[in-house]
């Protein structure tokens, strides 16, 4: 479907902090990547105390955005997986803010799969943090776009949550729930399991953000397909 989940975006050692809220920019990022410092960071990641991981993790996510290569080789889908499980509501988020970085390629959705991280993303989409809801689901977004990527958030019932999402106060858990929704709903089982939900996408049909408007546009014409 072409979607890009909403929501998509340091350590020690001299770089601004600044860079750790999200304002590491692209050139900033590709010379991590080019100059090999992602699998450093990754190894990292495991090792540091919490507030170097947040800036760990804001800084693979502008950095996988740019290439997410030495990273899938570094197992960081594994490591992500790990941090999604943090007892820290803002790590748990970070974490699942960098796996939609990491599953743009098509290695990085099926890494997410063969992780077995789905069920948790699902699992997350009733976290009690909503910023925490809407990156489990931008997450989900892009695992989902895979054949098996479906099949497994149908299998954990991820439907129900992603609903629920569909009311969420946050637009961008509205968006990414609507969007991960379409992916289930070209799933022929998805597709059948949504049909009873028309009159909730056509209430988001008139959402005050015009991004989650389309959205539900989109999913409509999905859901709503005949073959």
């Amino acid at each position: 479907m072409g979607f890009c989940p909403e929501g998509h975006s340091e350590p020690s050692g001299g770089w601004p902090r600044a860079r750790a809220q999200g304002l590491l920019p692209p050139a900033g990022a590709l010379g991590i990547v080019s100059s090999g410092l992602i699998p450093s960071l990754v190894w990292k990641l495991q090792r540091e105390e919490e507030e170097i991981q947040a800036l760990l993790l804001d800084t693979l996510a502008a950095c996988l955005t740019e290439d997410a290569t030495e990273a899938l080789a570094s197992r960081a889908v594994p490591f992500l997986k790990e941090k999604l499980l943090s007892a820290n509501s803002s790590i748990r988020s970070k974490a699942a803010r960098t796996l939609i970085a990491i599953s743009v390629p098509l290695e990085g959705k099926i890494q997410v799969w063969q992780h077995d991280v789905i069920p948790i993303l699902v699992h997350l989409l009733k976290d009690e943090e909503e910023e925490v809801q809407a990156h489990a689901a931008g997450a989900l977004v892009n695992a989902t776009v895979t054949t098996e990527g479906k099949y497994a958030a149908l299998d954990v019932e991820a439907t129900g949550p992603l609903l629920q999402l569909l009311g969420a106060s946050l637009s961008k858990a509205r968006l990414n729930a609507s969007k991960a929704l379409t992916m289930l709903a070209e799933a022929p089982e998805g597709r059948k399991l949504l049909q009873s939900h028309v009159a909730t996408f056509r209430v988001l049909e008139e959402d005050f953000s015009p991004a989650v408007q389309r959205a539900a546009q989109i999913a409509l014409k999905v859901i709503e397909w005949k073959p």
